[in-house]
């Protein structure tokens, strides 16, 4: 059971928590498409394969595994790669990158995540725990967090403890005053408990728990939550 007078501080996740990531992606793979198309038309080709796309993630697995925290070194890594393979200019690869980029920052939140953020926030400090790239500033919600830890940024990524820790440790608080909430079972819930937090399963499409440890609470949107502590106001 979630042990509400415990919490001090809130972590939360942001691809599939606050935002469907998948269309968020595929907007923005299109965009980095029609600039290759524009810009670099071998490259776009090269791309448009699925046997060498296959072969250019694989060459990043193995030849530059130091990146595989930096989802944007990885994606722009592989854009310089294609224009290479292509014969076409490298030096594309950043203006590329940022037709992705850009494109990747324009997500659409889900319906119960403003007034979410508004309410938590305004209760807690809040910090991002992220193993994507989206930037909090570029999202437009930055205003409701205090800080942001990325695997990119910080060297691992969840579930590792030492990420969950370090978000911790941006507001200045114990892990176990710490909530973290998240929609992967394994990277999110389950890291979260064994960093000694509280952990709170955004389980949006209602999935069969995974691990033996239990969260301390499931549910399926972040209004369940807020009802809940706005229930524990009004008891206070």
């Amino acid at each position: 059971m979630l042990d509400l007078g415990k919490i001090r501080a809130i972590t939360i996740d942001l691809d599939d928590t606050l935002w469907p990531i998948w269309p968020t992606i595929e907007r923005a793979e299109k965009a980095l498409h029609n600039w290759l198309v524009d810009n670099a038309p071998m490259a776009a080709a090269l791309f448009s394969s699925p046997a060498a796309l296959r072969d250019i993630r694989n060459h990043m697995a193995t030849q530059r595994p130091e990146l595989k925290n930096d989802l944007s070194a990885v994606r722009r890594e592989s854009i310089r790669l294609a224009l290479y393979r292509a014969g076409e200019n490298p030096l594309l690869a950043e203006p590329a990158f940022e037709a992705f980029f850009a494109e990747r920052q324009n997500v659409t939140l889900y319906e119960d995540v403003p007034a979410a953020l508004e309410f938590l926030s305004a209760r807690y400090p809040m910090v991002s725990l992220s193993n994507g790239n989206a930037n909090l500033q570029r999202v437009g919600i930055a205003r409701y967090f205090r800080a942001a830890i990325s695997a990119r940024e910080f060297g691992v990524g969840k579930p590792d403890p030492r990420i969950f820790h370090a978000a911790a440790g941006a507001v200045e608080v114990p892990p176990e005053n710490v909530l973290h909430i998240g929609d992967d079972a394994t990277l999110d819930a389950l890291g979260a408990l064994n960093a000694g937090m509280q952990a709170v399963w955004l389980n949006r499409t209602e999935t069969i728990w995974p691990h033996e440890p239990q969260p301390h609470l499931t549910v399926v949107s972040l209004t369940e939550l807020v009802d809940l502590l706005k229930s524990d106001i009004r008891s206070d």
